[in-house]
């Protein structure tokens, strides 16, 4: 039936300008796929040993004038672009899905003790100290999915793994769909997860229009999962913050549900809730949506110790329980080690805190062993020092000073400074219950 359109006359000429123009534009269509394949395997094995400081992120995700240019090109690509699989909702019934996102998570044994995505600050050598201290999944340092899919060098340095740093989540913001995929699409191979961040309640959020202010726009938050579940092999999870009223918060946890969200984790704090230590997150309300819920849920907020952790477990019936700010502090939380400020709150238990032959010092020198093997950006290990040496820069104020003096750092320069506070005395302890067995790694620096 096609032969006399193609060759015949009259109609038959229009038909074949048309099919032409059809191959043309697939033909570029495939030939740009393949540096998109071939810069994916580069990230992740030639990280930049050195890389710069990467600029301030207070642009959008997506300008207006790449608006427009992306309208522009949507006929001329529509019919170049690889059939969609369509959305879950028609394609699987709720029930294959739900088995789905079960059996995955159980397959990756289902973590109870979860690194939460910290900007400059859950980067790969932190993640794999957490790891070593108990740590069961972690996730990456919220990355900007435009900048992601636009900039190699972005890439290289905010992004870096290997095959012990699992399971993994892969955390992108983001306020269009396809932007979003196309940066996702350059993880998955790396990944168990590609996360949405729906919660990033800071200011930079609100100017790019991401993270918890797209609460305000839940049809794009729909179409963003939807559409990232449309073209990835890998589950996609979403973090969110509760709304002030409760049934605003299961509709929106059963939405992202039903557009093929595969597991949930939940900050049980508001998006106006900033200060964890002012605002108690709420686990009642993080319960509720355990219980509205199918899929995995998980829970974030009020994790100041292991104790912890159990208590939120049982009080929401979660899954697992997320920690950020105390991690920073004290990375062998999970492991079940408190600071002094947490011990001492401890102290009416009949069991009784002790030192556990481990120390903040012990642990920077540990994480700074995994940023020579795996280098990060200086500002991220900065960060980090100061966090974890906080308690003991309150005693030597002097050395504080001179750290903060350094505008340039080298390892050399942070091993010294270590090693200055040792020799300065004033040790400060991490502490372990009384009853419970020490356990410290063998090749830890000290053992009980």
């Amino acid at each position: 039936l096609l032969g006399p359109l193609i060759y015949g006359g009259g109609d038959g000429f229009v038909f074949r300008r048309q099919l032409m123009k059809l191959k043309l534009l697939n033909f570029r269509f495939l030939r740009t796929r393949k540096p998109f394949i071939s810069e994916t395997r580069a990230m992740s094995h030639n990280p930049d040993s050195n890389p710069d400081p990467p600029q301030v992120l207070d642009d959008d995700v997506l300008s207006s004038e790449q608006q427009q240019k992306r309208d522009g090109q949507i006929e001329e690509t529509v019919d170049s672009a690889p059939a969609s699989l369509g959305s879950p909702s028609r394609i699987l019934s709720i029930d294959t899905r739900v088995e789905q996102a079960w059996a995955h998570w159980k397959k990756l044994g289902r973590p109870k003790y979860i690194v939460a995505p910290m900007v400059d600050n859950s980067e790969l050598p932190f993640r794999l100290l957490c790891q070593k201290y108990g740590a069961q999944a972690a996730y990456t340092p919220m990355l900007h999915s435009r900048i992601f899919s636009e900039t190699e060098k972005y890439r290289n340095q905010e992004f870096t793994t290997c095959k012990e740093d699992r399971p993994l989540f892969v955390q992108f913001c983001a306020n269009d769909p396809d932007t979003l995929v196309e940066a996702a699409k350059r993880v998955e191979p790396f990944c168990d997860y590609v996360d949405i961040n729906l919660g990033c309640p800071q200011r930079i959020a609100k100017r790019g229009n991401y993270g918890a202010f797209l609460m305000d726009n839940l049809p794009l938050v729909k179409s963003l999962v939807e559409k990232l579940v449309q073209n990835l092999t890998v589950p996609v999870s979403c973090k969110i913050r509760i709304f002030p009223k409760l049934q605003d918060t299961l509709n929106y946890a059963k939405m992202l549900e039903d557009a093929g969200c595969s597991l949930l984790a939940v900050h049980g704090r508001t998006r106006d809730e900033k200060d964890g230590k002012k605002f108690r997150a709420d686990w009642s309300a993080i319960k509720e949506v355990r219980n509205a819920l199918r899929i995995p849920v998980l829970a974030n907020g009020n994790v100041r110790c292991i104790e912890d952790v159990d208590d939120c477990i049982e009080a929401t019936g979660v899954e697992g329980v997320l920690s950020a700010e105390t991690l920073l502090e004290n990375p062998a939380v999970f492991a079940g080690f408190r600071t002094a400020e947490w011990a001492k709150e401890g102290e009416e238990e009949e069991e009784g805190y002790v030192d556990g032959g481990l120390d903040q010092g012990d642990l920077v020198v540990e994480y700074l062993k995994l940023c020579e093997k795996h280098p990060v950006p200086w500002r991220m290990i900065r960060s980090h020092v100061h966090k974890m040496l906080g308690d003991w820069f309150r005693v030597h104020p002097q050395v504080r000073e001179r750290f903060n003096a350094q505008n340039i750092l080298t390892f050399e320069f942070l091993y010294g400074l270590v090693d200055q506070l040792k020799e300065l005395g004033g040790r400060v302890p991490l502490y372990k219950k009384r009853k419970i067995d020490t356990l410290i790694p063998k090749d830890s620096p000290k053992s009980v």
